[in-house]
């Protein structure tokens, strides 16, 4: 199929659904060994990544006055709300009322009730919730909202249950909201990996994470009998980053307890395993605050650090507390509190839990700061594993249609994009490309090239000069890069693929016979730089520190366009790319340089971004394909 555009287009695009066949076997098998052979250096594509990536993390500033502190804590608080968390309709979202469906009562256990409810994250989605209450409760009551990780079993889990047990039978009023993916909400309308399609529609995907928590710690506050001096959180895993990142940004929180939940950018970086979904790693926070900073800004309020000594997921011990406490110890002494700084590691049994001996340690804590002058407290658990429940028994009622991270992503893009009909002449559609060019350069966060290339080996094959380059597109990355050049070619052309440099050999013989100067090349996160599992990993931490996985690859394509323009002395170059990911990232670089681009070809490709949000993808499915906004000025 060919794309109908308008004539002053300086290039062509011609689009095609399946691969264009090859000639004969044994060349072709020769040339795929060729493409196959590693050009680079082991582990110096990951290694590019993490010197990228590091040194944009912002570091903590050391402050020396409890007032400057205070000061740069507002600023860091406001600054990710207006850049991370409220961006587009979430801004909506966040002044809409509270919404809350009080349901019927169940039988507890000794001394407390449980009740169910239902609550509003955003308009439409409904987050299921059980509230643990105390059956007598005199004068104010705290207040304790406890929430989970990556536990299928969700809200019904049996670490979870006791904790907010034993919470009510201290006189404590607990909240136990279900967390999307988990437990009732466990459906594919709530992947992690697609509130980036609520990204792509320029609002925050993090957003719903978050108002899920707000509203939550609203439900709470909004009791007669809460106590608003003694408001804590507290959750295991995912449900400890959902711990540091409410407590750290909303002061309403006075005790705090994350649980083997999160770890600093930097730490990530190197220990792979802290390399989180979505949600940990979202758009642009890192270009304001570390999780270092936000651990900082608990101060001086009660805060236990809760790690685990052996942990079998993420987030161990000796890892991920160290850089933590040396970031947060001077800002709790600014305050003369180095004493509400805690920290607590679980050696028996180790491993990734909020069991037994984790959970004391958080009831201790709840006793301290608390109930202070309750002289017969006790920080054991109190044994109630004869009052679990079943998650049958425990599911709260939710509407059929409940919203989900797809069904707001097709309500955003319905309007998308906004900009209007294309221009009518030729002086209009000059100055609107050029207007447009700007805005997707800004969008992509495109990145100026100043391409180099080393030769590292030239062969003849079957009378095809075979040369084999690292191509340095900007500086701070490295292309492995193969060049077949038959006698007198008639024109060159790039070829990129998403399977990578040996997925295209069929395409790069025809070529080849056909005439064609070939440069078959990986790019970012395919072939030889991939990080095979990971890439999404990695290029979510690109966008958490301000890049776009998009424009980095999109730059890379035009560092190697220009490249090519000297080695082939032509002015103009022809793209070939197959598969969705870098067929668009091709396209954003032949619109950003069109006057280099002879011919661009997308096999393969997205005919919209739209398909994106209809064909509900997840950002594991090519990570380029999320930029953040982009809908919402191109399609």
């Amino acid at each position: 199929m060919v794309a109908m555009v308008p004539q002053w287009w300086k290039f062509g695009i011609v689009l095609t659904g399946v691969l264009l066949g090859g000639a004969g076997v044994s060349p072709a098998e020769d040339l795929k060994s060729v493409l196959s052979a590693p050009l680079l250096a082991p582990g110096q594509s990951l290694k590019e990544i993490q010197d990228h990536t590091f040194q944009r993390i912002p570091a903590l500033r050391p402050v020396t006055t409890r007032e400057a502190w205070e000061e740069a804590a507002a600023q860091i608080r406001s600054t990710v709300f207006e850049r991370v968390i409220r961006r587009g309709a979430a801004a909506g979202w966040h002044h809409a009322p509270l919404q809350v469906e009080w349901l019927d009562e169940l039988p507890g256990g000794p001394g407390y009730t449980i009740r169910r409810l239902r609550y509003q994250a955003v308009p439409g989605l409904w987050i299921p919730a059980l509230l643990y209450r105390p059956t007598q409760i005199t004068g104010k009551a705290p207040v304790f909202l406890n929430v989970n990780g990556h536990d299928p079993i969700g809200k019904a889990v049996d670490y979870k249950q006791l904790r907010c047990i034993n919470q009510a039978k201290r006189g404590i009023i607990a909240l136990n909201p279900e967390w999307f993916g988990m437990g009732q909400l466990r459906t594919e309308g709530y992947v992690h990996g697609r509130m980036n399609q609520l990204d792509l529609c320029g609002t925050s995907g993090l957003a719903p994470f978050y108002l899920a928590l707000e509203r939550g710690l609203d439900v709470l506050l909004s009791l007669p009998e809460a106590d608003p001096q003694r408001v804590g959180v507290a959750g295991l895993s995912g449900g400890g980053w959902q711990t540091i990142v409410l407590s750290a940004l909303d002061p309403r929180v006075t005790l705090s307890n994350p649980v083997a939940g999160y770890s600093s950018f930097f730490t990530r970086g190197k220990n792979f395993g802290d390399l989180g979904d979505s949600e940990q790693t979202p758009v642009d926070l890192a270009t304001v605050a570390d999780y270092s900073h936000l651990t900082a800004l608990m101060a001086p309020r009660a805060t236990l650090l809760t790690y685990n000594l052996n942990d079998n997921c993420c987030f161990k011990a000796d890892q991920a507390l160290p850089p933590l406490l040396a970031a947060a110890r001077p800002v709790f002494g600014l305050y003369g509190r180095q004493d509400h700084l805690r920290y607590h590691i679980n050696a028996e049994p180790g491993d990734h839990n909020f069991q037994k001996d984790n959970r004391e340690a958080l009831y201790q804590m709840i006793g301290t700061h608390f109930f202070p002058d309750q002289a017969d407290y006790n920080p054991r658990e109190i044994p109630s594993e004869a009052e679990l429940q079943p998650p049958g028994q425990l599911a709260v009622p939710i509407p059929e249609n409940n919203a989900t991270f797809q069904s707001l992503a097709r309500d955003l893009a319905a309007g998308l994009p906004r900009e209007g009909g294309l221009p009518a002449n030729l002086p209009q559609a000059l100055e609107w490309q050029r207007e447009r060019r700007a805005i997707l350069a800004r969008l992509v966060k495109s990145v100026g090239v100043k391409p180099e290339a080393r030769l590292l080996d030239q062969t003849l094959l079957a009378g095809v000069d075979v040369q084999s380059f690292a191509v340095t597109p900007m500086p701070g990355w490295t292309l492995p890069v193969v060049v077949l050049t038959p006698e007198k070619p008639l024109g060159t052309t790039l070829l990129l693929g998403d399977r990578g440099r040996a997925g295209v050999a069929a395409e790069a013989e025809r070529l080849v016979n056909s005439g064609v100067q070939v440069c078959v090349a990986d790019l970012l996160f395919t072939g030889e730089c991939s990080q095979g599992s990971r890439d999404y990993l990695f290029g979510l931490l690109f966008s958490a520190v301000g890049e776009r996985p998009l424009g980095l690859a999109a730059s890379q394509v035009t560092g190697l366009v220009q490249w090519l323009q000297r080695l082939s002395g032509r002015d103009r170059i022809r793209i070939w790319a197959e598969g969705p990911r870098v067929s668009l990232s091709a396209l954003t670089a032949a619109a950003l340089c069109p006057d280099a681009v002879d011919t661009l070809q997308l096999n393969q490709s997205l005919i919209s971004l739209k398909e994106v949000i209809e064909r509900n993808l997840r950002v594991e499915d090519g990570v380029e394909l999320f930029c953040f906004g982009l809908l919402e000025e191109f399609d």
